[in-house]
C-alpha cells in the first residue's frame, strides 16, 4: 500500500531540499519520489542531505511535466494554501486527506504534490490535482520549508496506514468500481469540452465553466464504470450532431 503513495516535487530550486524530503519520506515508509523539472539534479547536495535515504534519491524519477508525473494516479492532492478561487475539493485537516489517500492506495497509485520553495504550485498545476490540502499553522507565521511539509503530511499518511484494521481480509474493489486515473479523467474532460463547444452550449472558450465542471466531477468521484457510462453518453450525443460539428 505505501509503495502506491507517490511524493511529487515540482521544480525544486535547491537540490538539498530534494535530499531532505527523501529523508522525511523514508522515516515514514514512503519510497516513490518523482521530480518535475528540478533546477539541478542529480547533485551532491541532494545526496548529502538525504542522510541515509540516498537510495530514494538514486531511484527518483525525473519527468518534464506534472501531468506526466500523475497521469496514472486515481487521486492527486496538491499541498498548498487554500485557493478559494479554484473550486476543487479541499481537505480541511491533513488526517482526513491521509485516510482518503491510503484508502485509494490499497488498489491504485495516488500522489501528494508539493510546489516550489518560493511560491508553491501554480493555478494550472492545482487544476491537475483532484483535491487540495493545507497544513494548519500559526496564522501569523505559517511558513514551513519543503522538507518540513513533506514530513508533516508523510507522518499523517503513515499514521493512517498504521491505523488501518489489521484483522480479517479486505478484498480489493473490482476494477470498474475503482476510481479512474487522472489520465482517464483528462480524456473525459476533453471529450466533454468538445461536445459542449460543438453542441453550441459554449459559443467560445470559457475556462471558468470548464473548471467548475471539473470541480463538480472531482467532488462526485465517479468510478471507472460511471466514467465509461458518461463517455458513452457523450459519444451518443456527438452522433446526433450535424456532420460538420462532430
Amino acid at each position: 500500500m505505501l509503495p502506491n503513495i507517490r511524493i511529487v516535487l515540482v521544480q525544486t530550486f535547491h537540490p538539498g531540499n530534494i535530499g531532505a524530503s527523501a529523508r522525511a519520506m523514508k522515516t515514514m515508509g514512503l519510497t516513490d519520489l518523482v521530480l518535475v523539472n528540478p533546477r539541478r539534479f542529480p547533485d551532491p547536495d541532494a545526496t548529502r542531505l538525504a542522510a541515509g535515504a540516498e537510495d530514494l534519491v538514486e531511484r527518483a524519477r525525473v519527468v518534464a511535466t506534472l501531468e506526466e508525473a500523475v497521469g496514472d494516479c486515481v487521486q492527486v492532492v496538491g499541498a498548498s494554501a487554500r485557493l478559494r478561487s479554484l473550486p476543487l475539493p479541499h481537505f480541511d485537516e491533513p488526517d482526513t486527506m491521509a485516510r482518503a489517500l491510503v484508502e485509494h492506495a490499497a488498489a491504485d497509485p495516488v500522489a501528494l504534490v508539493f510546489g516550489r520553495e518560493r511560491f508553491g504550485l501554480t493555478n494550472d498545476e492545482i487544476r491537475l490535482c483532484s483535491h487540495q490540502v493545507s497544513i494548519p499553522a500559526n496564522p501569523e507565521y505559517g511558513i514551513l520549508n519543503l522538507a518540513q511539509a513533506v514530513q508533516v503530511l508523510g507522518y499523517e499518511l503513515f499514521k493512517a496506514w498504521r491505523h488501518r484494521p489489521e484483522s480479517g481480509y479486505h478484498p480489493l474493489r473490482p476494477e470498474q468500481e475503482r476510481a479512474p486515473s487522472r489520465e482517464q479523467l483528462g480524456h473525459f474532460h476533453d471529450h466533454l469540452a468538445r461536445v459542449m463547444r460543438h453542441s453550441g452550449f459554449l459559443t467560445q472558450p470559457h475556462a471558468q465553466t470548464e473548471a467548475q465542471l471539473q470541480a463538480l466531477f472531482a467532488r462526485a468521484e465517479p468510478s471507472r464504470k460511471e466514467l465509461s457510462l458518461l463517455r458513452g453518453l457523450l459519444a451518443s450525443l456527438e452522433r446526433h450532431l450535424p456532420e460538420g460539428k462532430r
